[in-house]
C-alpha cells in the first residue's frame, strides 16, 4: 500500500509523498500550549481552538491510522519586478493553492478507494487537509520522512528546499511507514540573522513580529515600529527562505500549470499596485490566496511599503 500511495501521488503531479503513523504529538502539545500561553500567536485565535484534535489526528478523524503527506513545489520560474511591492511566492498563482491541492488529494483518495475499498477513509468526516484545519502539517511531513522543520520554522526538503505546499490525507488503514528525516540545519543561522523584525529564534516564531502575520493575519494597521522593517513586503514574506542554503541549492521552478500567475501581474510596477482599484483587485485575485487579505488591507500594506521607499529616497 505504501508504494501504491506514493506512486499514485506522484502520477497526479505531487513532487513527493510520505506516510506516518497517526499518533499523539506529545512534544508538540507541550510546546504549542506554552507558545499559545505566551501569546506569540497574536490575533490568530483559531489556533487556540481544537487543541486536542490539533495534536492527535485520531481525535480529528475517527478511525484514522495513517497520515499521508504530499508536497507540491511552487517555486516560480519568474519573479516580480524587484522595485514593486512584493507578495510571497506562494501567492503568485491566479488560483488559490488550497483549491489546487485539494483537487489532487481528492483524486488520490478516489484511487485509494478504487484499490482498497470505501472503508479506507472516514466518509462522514473531513479527512483532506490543506493549511486550513487543526493539523500540524509540517510536523507530519517531518514524521513522513519528507524533510525537517528548520530554524525558520519552515519544512525543509533536501530535494526541494522550502518552497512547497503540504497536503494531508488521513486514511483508516495501516501500512508501512517512512522514517523521519534528521535535521540538517547544523550551526547555520542565516534565516534568523536575515529576519528584519527579529521574529525568529532557533525553530521558534513570534508571529506578532513576523512580516507574513503583519501583512495578512493582522487586520489592524501595522504597528509603526515595524514600518521601517517591511522590506517592501505587502503580502507575506520570503526573506528567511531566500537566504536558506537548501533553497539556493535545491529550489527549482515548478511544473504545475495551475500555479501560473495572473497574466501580467509579475510585471506590474509600483505605480500599478498603488493605483489598483477594487475592481482590478477582484479581477486579478478573485480566486487567489491574495484575496485572504482583502483589498483594504492590501492597499494599507502597499502604502506602508511605499512610505518606506519614499523615506529611503530622502
Amino acid at each position: 500500500m505504501n508504494r501504491f500511495i506514493k506512486d499514485t501521488a506522484l502520477s497526479l503531479g505531487f513532487d513527493a509523498c510520505g506516510i506516518a503513523k497517526a499518533d499523539f504529538l506529545e512534544e508538540d502539545a507541550v510546546y504549542l500550549r506554552s507558545w499559545l500561553n505566551e501569546g506569540r500567536h497574536g490575533d490568530m485565535h483559531y489556533l487556540e481552538r481544537n487543541f486536542e484534535k490539533r495534536t492527535d489526528p485520531r481525535l480529528l478523524v475517527p478511525g484514522c491510522k495513517s497520515v499521508v503527506v504530499t508536497l507540491l513545489n511552487y517555486f516560480p520560474d519568474e519573479e516580480q519586478i524587484s522595485t514593486a511591492p512584493q507578495i510571497a511566492r506562494y501567492a503568485y498563482s491566479a488560483i488559490d493553492y488550497h483549491t489546487i491541492i485539494k483537487e489532487k488529494l481528492a483524486l488520490l483518495e478516489q484511487k485509494l478507494v478504487e484499490e482498497y475499498g470505501e472503508s479506507i477513509v472516514a466518509k462522514d468526516h473531513q479527512h483532506i487537509f490543506v493549511d486550513s484545519a487543526p493539523v500540524l502539517e509540517r510536523r507530519w511531513a517531518e514524521r513522513a520522512g519528507l524533510g525537517w522543520i528548520g530554524k525558520n520554522t519552515l519544512l525543509i526538503s533536501s530535494q526541494l528546499g522550502t518552497f512547497t505546499f503540504i497536503g494531508v490525507l488521513m486514511i483508516n488503514a495501516e501500512t508501512e511507514y517512512d522514517t523521519p528525516m534528521v535535521e540538517h540545519c547544523g550551526k547555520c543561522t542565516r534565516c534568523i540573522d536575515a529576519c528584519p523584525t527579529r521574529a525568529l529564534a532557533p525553530r521558534e516564531m513570534n508571529a506578532r513580529r513576523c512580516i507574513s502575520y503583519l501583512t495578512i493575519e493582522n487586520k489592524k494597521e501595522i504597528p509603526e515600529e515595524f514600518l521601517p522593517l517591511l522590506s517592501n513586503r505587502m503580502y507575506g514574506c520570503d526573506i528567511c527562505a531566500n537566504v536558506c542554503p537548501w533553497n539556493k541549492k535545491w529550489a527549482h521552478p515548478h511544473h504545475e500549470q495551475a500555479l501560473t500567475a495572473f497574466p501580467g501581474m509579475l510585471n506590474w510596477t509600483a505605480e500599478t499596485w498603488q493605483n489598483m482599484t477594487k475592481e482590478q483587485f477582484n479581477a486579478a485575485f478573485r480566486y487567489s490566496a491574495v484575496q485572504r487579505a482583502g483589498y483594504k488591507k492590501l492597499m494599507q500594506n502597499i502604502r506602508a511599503a511605499n512610505n518606506l521607499q519614499s523615506s529611503a529616497r530622502h
